[in-house]
């Protein structure tokens, strides 16, 4: 059974609507002596009162949210379909090269084509870049990762040995100088 149709939460505008239908219940049978009229009439203010209970409630919930939801979805896709459409986009870009340079494509053709492409490849690398909420935890893993191996986070980018060529300090594990590339 999917979460959506779980019956063991209760959502925030389910209580507006069972909060309407016990106040009109509860005005039914206090004013049921005063006719008709006015048990529809208070029926239709609680049923009122309910509505705008609920607009309010769709406007002020994405204020009072957190932004956790929107780091899996970009654009209502998962990061996931949004990566493997580029690896199709640029799977088949190259595809297209090699088309055209097996002459089964014209120069005019591989243009057209390679435009669109190449506008979609780029569409769906910056609606990735667009979520950046992954920078956090990232960050978070390498420093649980540095403190699992014994090098803390801040010590981690200090430590290391010395090139001696050019005494730039390189991390401990390097095989090469990052700055001028001597072997270590």
């Amino acid at each position: 059974m999917s979460s959506e149709t779980s019956t063991n939460t209760l959502h925030p505008w389910q209580f507006f609507v069972l909060a309407a239908l016990g106040c009109a219940t509860a005005v039914t049978f206090l004013v049921r002596e005063q006719g008709v009229a006015a048990v529809i009439l208070l029926s239709v203010i609680m049923g009122a009162t309910a509505l705008v209970g609920i607009a309010v409630l769709h406007v002020v919930r994405p204020l009072l949210q957190t932004s956790t939801e929107s780091s899996l979805t970009l654009g209502q896709r998962t990061r996931a379909a949004l990566e493997q459409e580029k690896a199709i986009v640029l799977r088949t870009i190259k595809e297209l090269e090699f088309d055209r340079a097996m002459g089964k494509v014209s120069d005019e053709d591989f243009h057209a084509m390679s435009t669109r492409l190449r506008s979609r490849a780029a569409r769906l690398i910056k609606q990735l870049d667009a979520g950046s909420g992954y920078r956090e935890q990232i960050e978070q893993e390498i420093a649980k990762r540095l403190t699992t191996a014994g090098v803390s986070a801040g010590a981690g980018t200090n430590a290391g040995r010395a090139c001696a060529s050019c005494q730039t300090v390189n991390d401990v594990d390097a095989r090469f100088c990052k700055a001028c590339g001597a072997k270590q």
